[in-house]
């Protein structure tokens, strides 16, 4: 998709959605402003791994934070989304779930606004894990074993011919979550990658069971 196409994305999804606030910034400008901050400050790690921050926080005027308050759950949302979008396409890793935060810097003029960004490992211990469904509807994740199929005793219930009853598993494993394939007849993909043996889940893994795609969040 690359930087182009992903601003479209952005001018459709989040200018749409966001139309009715009246402040000076547009959410795509802010968005475009944290896709340039990942590419700003890029790292490799030891495994070679192209690694950007996933901890952002958004600097605004009182005005322009007062103007955002409305939406500010949603915007906050989406603009996770774009930077997670953006990293899947580009080959980039986070070390930890994506937040983004709007704070009031008192020393900014209304329609000015700055981005504040570091690499942020999740906190010990066990991190909580979502399903985030085609439809945008997310499902938490259990302790135990968590169903995914067709037969209506699966967690996540998938109404697709090309997947079995019970097609997959997601089970805690320490401090995240581990996937498997129960035999199914299609197989699972995490990534475009066919699973073979037990597979850990990283933040904004793709799921593919049948012809149906899922987004693991562990946040």
């Amino acid at each position: 998709m690359g930087l182009q196409g992903l601003e479209r994305r952005l001018e459709r999804m989040v200018d749409g959605v966001f139309r009715r606030s009246r402040n000076s910034i547009r959410p795509i400008e802010l968005g475009r402003r944290l896709i340039r901050e990942m590419d700003d400050h890029r790292s490799v790690d030891v495994k070679g791994q192209r690694i950007v921050p996933n901890d952002f926080v958004v600097l605004l005027s009182a005005d322009d934070h007062a103007g955002f308050a409305d939406i500010d759950d949603a915007l906050r949302t989406e603009l996770v989304e774009a930077c997670r979008e953006y990293a899947r396409e580009e080959g980039y890793h986070f070390m930890g779930p994506v937040s983004v935060e709007l704070r009031v810097d008192n020393t900014l003029k209304p329609g000015r606004f700055g981005i504040a960004s570091q690499l942020r490992q999740p906190e010990p211990g066990k991190r909580p894990g979502t399903i985030v469904m085609p439809s945008g509807d997310r499902i938490e994740l259990g302790e135990e074993k968590n169903l995914i199929g067709r037969l209506a005793d699966c967690v996540v219930v998938i109404s697709d011919g090309n997947t079995s009853r019970h097609h997959a598993e997601v089970h805690r494993a320490g401090s995240g979550f581990v996937i498997n394939d129960l035999g199914s007849t299609n197989g699972t993909f995490v990534n475009g990658e066919r699973l073979v043996a037990d597979h850990r889940l990283a933040d904004g893994d793709i799921i593919t069971v049948g012809s149906v795609s899922l987004r693991f969040e562990a946040s």
